[in-house]
């Protein structure tokens, strides 16, 4: 599998024979970076905002995911879980998922715009994560300190931080180093994708990779 940063929150999945998917696609008006030009199987939106919902970046005629829910699309299992209560919903707070996606038993979770940190139960009905896309720059969702507390209970393989202020972002956020700093890094060196070939390759232990975005 083959994990690409394109700014923000959006991130594409592509695995050889298996469907590729587009997680929180953009409008580069509302948030920076470059217009999205992508083409996918499926697409998924995290919560109904321009930052993440941006169906128009991703050509094709993608099955769209905007909700909970469990779906299996081209070899691909997807598990949505709404993470905001019923409560903040009701009062207009735009309805947050989580995604699990699964290929081939190498899971990656992507955290959308969670707010806070999830019970240990709600941690444990998620299964074994093995990659997960957190956001650490806060505004309406997981500050640094936050975001490292989330992390150590869903105690993946890999942490790949998004989310976050960088020189192409719109939106106000904190910067990288803040998180770095929260996971006892000083500086984490940036590389152009993640490339994993199994579950069995990643280790016991949580690493942190800082990704460029594709531009």
């Amino acid at each position: 599998m083959e994990i690409t940063w394109y700014g923000h929150s959006c991130f594409r999945l592509t695995e050889r024979g298996m469907a590729t998917v587009v997680m929180d696609p953009y409008d580069q008006n509302e948030v920076g970076f470059l217009p999205l030009k992508l083409k996918a199987d499926i697409v998924t939106c995290s919560h109904d905002v321009p930052g993440h919902n941006y169906l128009k970046g991703v050509r094709g005629s993608a099955y769209q995911i905007t909700g909970p829910g469990e779906f299996e699309i081209g070899g691909v299992f997807i598990t949505g879980v709404q993470t905001n209560g019923k409560k903040k919903f009701e009062q207009g707070e735009p309805r947050n998922t989580l995604y699990v996606i699964d290929y081939n038993g190498l899971t990656v979770a992507h955290l959308g715009a969670i707010d806070h940190v999830p019970s240990q139960t709600q941690i444990e009905a998620l299964g074994r994560v093995n990659i997960a896309l957190v956001p650490v720059g806060g505004g309406n969702s997981l500050n640094a300190a936050k975001a490292a507390e989330v992390i150590s209970l869903l105690e993946p393989g890999i942490v790949i931080p998004m989310h976050y202020m960088t020189p192409d972002s719109k939106i106000k956020l904190e910067p990288l180093g803040k998180f770095l700093k929260a996971m006892g890094l000083a500086d984490v060196e940036p590389v152009p994708s993640l490339k994993i070939s199994s579950d069995k390759s990643i280790s016991d232990e949580t690493h942190v990779v800082v990704l460029s975005y594709k531009e």
